[in-house]
């Protein structure tokens, strides 16, 4: 029940929280003063809630002629605002380009997956205890899309997203939908030159809602071309690495340990531009890496191979390595 609350709430516009929130603060000062009993105070937060609960229902009824759909919450967020509201945003909040993707489209591949991320991603309680159920829900919503709705899928150049574009793909083979890729990475580079982001997730809601008014109305994919990438989907998920990355315009899946060397570079950058040789912060390096490179594997994985070259012994570790904030590491024999 906490689960589907939370939902409830997230689903909110600003404008929708920041009402709730003032009628609360309005109703605690009403019961400082004496202005109505404990009684009626805790009556009118029932009443609150059943209407919350209530409109949640209506928004989960209300028609929509539009899908897309899209791989990350922050692109989710910029795009639910970049769009009309009767054009719905159905959103996968995991990160594609690590952990296993082997049969992730049946529950035993789930499972795999989830114990992957357990063992080797810092993730909150939270996320790892609600991970199958959410991805569970947005395959189901993917699957129950009626056949005339069109579907836009927001992709870049990243393995992430043109991974989790394929995983729709096959989803969607035995339906009648048209179907259409918005590339982000492409359109960018079309509308501001020189400039290509790497992932949707980097863009505001402005710029979404330009690429959009721009391309909605291409050619959907053609039959050949779902088909094509469908199978993509289908070699994908029969590999067993928990690495992928973008490579002349394609998925490679790569060995976990492909960035290791990149990483111990960038320490030893950092380490030269210090006045005192000194310890540094995990957190600083990782954003160091995540700033040089052109791949989108977020900063849980590189945070996930520092911690495994302090194992292996590359790295010396000052602190507790619960979260990248907490430690900081040297190359070992640097001082």
């Amino acid at each position: 029940m906490i689960q589907e609350i939370k939902k409830i709430i997230e689903q909110l516009s600003e404008r929708e929280a920041r009402s709730l929130l003032f009628q609360h603060f309005l109703q605690i000062q009403l019961l400082q003063k004496k202005s109505y009993s404990e009684s009626e105070f805790a009556e009118n937060m029932k009443k609150e809630y059943q209407e919350l609960l209530q409109y949640s229902s209506k928004q989960k009824q209300q028609p929509y002629h539009t899908i897309h759909i899209v791989f990350g919450d922050s692109a989710a967020g910029s795009l639910k605002i970049a769009l009309p509201s009767e054009e719905k945003v159905i959103r996968f909040s995991d990160l594609f380009s690590i952990g296993p993707v082997n049969q992730l489209h049946t529950e035993e591949g789930l499972i795999q997956r989830k114990k992957w991320l357990f063992l080797h991603i810092n993730l909150d309680e939270e996320t790892t205890h609600t991970y199958i159920e959410e991805i569970v829900q947005t395959l189901s919503e993917i699957k129950a899309i009626p056949e005339h709705i069109p579907i836009y899928i927001w992709t870049a150049n990243n393995a992430h997203e043109q991974t989790g574009a394929r995983l729709v793909l096959q989803i969607l083979k035995e339906k009648k939908n048209d179907i259409r890729l918005l590339n982000i990475s492409t359109a960018y580079q079309h509308l501001w030159p020189n400039i290509i982001p790497v992932h949707t997730g980097e863009l505001g809601h402005d710029k979404l809602n330009r690429i959009y008014k721009t391309y909605k109305n291409e050619q959907p994919l053609t039959e050949q071309l779902r088909n094509k990438l469908a199978e993509e989907w289908e070699k994908l998920s029969k590999t067993t690495e928990v690495l992928r990355i973008w490579e002349n315009d394609q998925i490679k899946s790569v060995s976990e340990n492909y960035f290791d060397t990149f990483i111990i570079e960038q320490l030893r950058y950092l380490h030269i531009k210090q006045m005192k040789l000194d310890f540094m912060k995990s957190a600083r390096l990782i954003g160091e890496v995540l700033g040089n490179t052109d791949q989108y594997v977020g900063d849980a994985f590189f945070e996930y191979r520092v911690r495994e070259l302090i194992l292996q012994g590359i790295f010396d570790i000052e602190g507790v390595p619960k979260a990248m904030r907490f430690y900081s590491v040297k190359l070992k024999g640097v001082f």
